[in-house]
């Protein structure tokens, strides 16, 4: 007996490649802030003061743009699931939006930061670039994982059909790298910069990994919550906003080890025992 066959999801090029305005839009200004994240991080390395900016304000503008890319990139989604407006076109759009918002940027801004030449630590004069591309490469690879896994063409299976991303998704690392950058420029801790490009190399690791995170791709505008929790999420909101900086590291940190506690607990669950949801 031959296998069933899979009827396409789109029947011509043209339906796959449309352009749907508010979804690409929001692309587009992901790939717009990933740009100028990068145009600082040169300027703060190469211009500094003669830009009429001290290097540490460049590199806080660099970050707070990679965090309105993350937000872009959210919104994407969310506009081209309420309109049902999503096409093959809007999805490599989004990835090549996010190797330069995601990968590109952070691995400029560290490299600048803490592994130039330059700067002064000779253990990464010769392997500072490295680094830098080992991360890169990493998010060119989970993002293209990505992509084929969900490719229409391709019969739904636990991966496409779990509510969790396989391996640490581009715009966490991104904003957890960033998000340091931006505590050691407000507390002024330069000295602890070293430990970034260490970061860095485990960040990169858990995006190729198997660890699964929360997609939150489920939660909408009908989404309900009970009294409790609603609560418990506006004091959260409201801690964090009034410790920024910290809270902003605290929402990455907490994302990335919540991925690999329930990793762990799930490869060490005892025989018998049903699996955490």
């Amino acid at each position: 007996m031959s296998e069933p066959t899979m009827d396409p999801k789109y029947t011509d090029p043209d339906q796959a490649s449309k352009i749907y305005f508010l979804p690409n839009l929001a692309t587009a200004l992901n790939l717009f802030c990933g740009f100028a994240a990068v145009i600082r991080c040169i300027q703060a390395r190469f211009v500094g003061e003669d830009f009429g900016k001290s290097p540490q304000q460049l590199y806080t503008e660099a970050v707070w743009l990679i965090l309105a890319a993350i937000l872009f990139d959210i919104l994407d989604g969310r506009l081209a699931k309420l309109g049902g407006r999503d096409s093959l076109f809007g999805k490599e759009f989004d990835s090549i939006a996010d190797v330069v918002s995601f990968g590109m940027a952070p691995s400029l801004m560290v490299f600048f930061l803490i592994l130039s030449p330059t700067q002064g630590y000779p253990f990464f004069r010769d392997i500072g670039w490295i680094i830098g591309f080992i991360y890169l490469l990493c998010v060119a690879v989970r993002l293209s994982r990505f992509n084929v896994v969900t490719h229409p063409l391709i019969s739904e299976s636990e991966l496409t059909a779990s509510k969790h991303f396989i391996g640490l998704p581009a715009p966490a690392a991104a904003g957890m790298i960033s998000s340091l950058v931006l505590l050691l420029n407000k507390f002024d801790l330069k000295g602890y910069s070293i430990a970034l490009p260490v970061l860095m190399l485990m960040i990169a690791f858990l995006m190729i990994s198997p660890i699964r995170y929360p997609s939150f791709k489920y939660i909408d505008w009908t989404t309900r919550l009970n009294f409790r929790f609603f609560i418990l999420i506006i004091v959260i909101v409201s801690i964090l906003a009034i410790i920024r900086e910290i809270g902003i590291v605290l929402i990455f940190l907490g994302y990335l080890f919540y991925g690999f506690f329930l990793h762990m607990r799930r490869r060490y669950r005892p025989s018998g025992e049903p699996p955490a949801q």
